[in-house]
């Protein structure tokens, strides 16, 4: 197998297309697969994801995958999530009621607040593009996904909730919004996740998944 080999897990609720096709534009060798094998065997694994918490988690023990992805962790493999599938890296989330997730960066998803510290209410879902930030205690994204790119270059996001990890070092950028810091990126050893797309967020993205792609 190749350095770059990458395996993106299909499950059923994910990006699959755009997601691919960035991670191809910088250079990876992408296999779309939901064979446990496959996963199992993987140098790396991407786990994409749009909609609910639940319904995320439900696909994952549908296809028997939510046991294979936490052995592709264990074993040190590098892992990223995005969006849904970086909520799901989580213990649990607090969407539509409480769903267990996989355990894997302990901490919840919470919902991001509906007003500013003021009291004015704040539009949700965050739709759009917003500049990432160190998160707290952080001075930069060294050994991380983030490396290559500066503080203050854009991503897009789509999103109501937000990771809330239970260590803060697991928290690795942020942006503002609504007056207050919300979570952009988490990581864990070999074990990261973004809640922007980096497949749809131009050069800081592919700048993000090509980094990915050296771990």
């Amino acid at each position: 197998m190749s350095s770059r080999d990458v395996v993106l897990i299909d499950y059923g609720l994910g990006n699959m297309l755009s997601v691919r096709r960035g991670l191809e534009r910088c250079g990876g060798c992408v296999t779309v697969s939901g064979d446990p094998a496959v996963i199992r065997a993987a140098v790396r694994v991407v786990l994409p994801g749009v909609g609910a918490f639940a319904d995320g988690m439900a696909g994952l023990r549908r296809h028997g995958l939510d046991d294979v992805v936490r052995e592709v962790a264990a074993r040190g493999a590098p892992l990223l999530g995005i969006c849904l599938g970086m909520q799901m890296l989580l213990d649990e989330s607090e969407e539509f009621g409480r769903s267990a997730g996989l355990g894997l960066i302990p901490g919840g998803i919470i919902p991001i607040p509906r007003s500013d510290p003021d009291g004015t209410p704040v539009k949700i879902p965050h739709i759009g593009w917003n500049s990432l930030i160190p998160a707290e205690g952080r001075a930069n994204w060294r050994g991380t996904p983030l490396e290559p790119i500066k503080t203050g270059e854009a991503a897009y996001f789509v999103h109501s909730f937000m990771a809330a990890p239970t260590d803060p070092n697991h928290r690795i950028a942020d942006c503002q919004y609504g007056g207050v810091r919300v979570s952009a990126a988490v990581g864990r050893d070999n074990i990261f996740g973004c809640q922007f797309h980096p497949e749809k967020s131009g050069e800081a993205g592919l700048k993000i998944l090509g980094a990915f792609l050296r771990l």
